[in-house]
């Protein structure tokens, strides 16, 4: 995956700043001239590259896709994850941290892309669905996981956990003082998870902080 400064065509910096764009005001807000401006080109240049705002939307959708297609396949190249590692239970989000920069504009825009009900939107999510799936299966013949009466609902459970550090991250960094997408919320936030999935609501933590 290219940042922005290693890609600094004409093309990948519309997309860019568009990407930056969309994910502070959401599309239907930003003009193309408003993209022109941020990237230093006129509204004609847009057009010419993209066809149309349409288009260009279209292109950071891909853009963001393929981003997440290396994220979720980082994820599942390492087999089952370790019940014991808290980041396990934070997988999508401790990818995310560890794959992209903390300034990217990619996660914001993965909220409106997966509430946009858009085609690329549903495409996104049944990746993730999948991911989780395959994942709770992984443990499963690891020995690691239950799959639960219902396989399905219990993926889906596991899935929106993990979406919900993502959906929510400015949400849940103002309640908490602390970005979860960030090392320090990362550490917060897993051991929470893991005392959760491995004692449920009624256990106490451990004398030495450990779940």
């Amino acid at each position: 995956m290219r940042s922005a400064s290693e890609d600094r065509t004409t093309r990948a910096v519309l997309r860019d700043e568009s990407l930056r764009l969309f994910s502070e005001k959401g599309p239907d807000s930003v003009s193309v001239r408003q993209i022109a401006a941020a990237a230093g080109v006129s509204p004609g240049l847009v057009l010419h590259h993209f066809g149309s705002k349409d288009g260009l939307r279209e292109e950071v959708d891909r853009y963001v896709l393929d981003a997440f297609d290396q994220i979720l396949g980082s994820i599942t190249a390492d087999g089952a994850p370790d019940l014991a590692d808290p980041a396990a239970h934070g997988s999508l989000a401790a990818a995310t941290l560890k794959h992209l920069p903390a300034d990217s504009p990619i996660p914001s825009y993965l909220s409106r892309l997966l509430l946009s009900g858009s085609s690329s939107g549903r495409q996104l999510f049944a990746r993730l669905y999948d991911l989780s799936r395959a994942a709770l299966d992984a443990m499963t013949r690891a020995g690691l996981a239950a799959p639960g009466r219902d396989p399905a609902v219990r993926a889906a459970i596991l899935m929106t956990n993990d979406l919900a550090v993502l959906l929510l991250r400015d949400h849940l960094a103002a309640v908490l003082d602390t970005d979860p997408l960030s090392t320090e919320g990362m550490a917060r936030w897993g051991p929470e998870v893991l005392a959760i999935y491995s004692g449920g609501l009624t256990a106490s933590p451990s004398a030495d902080g450990a779940p």
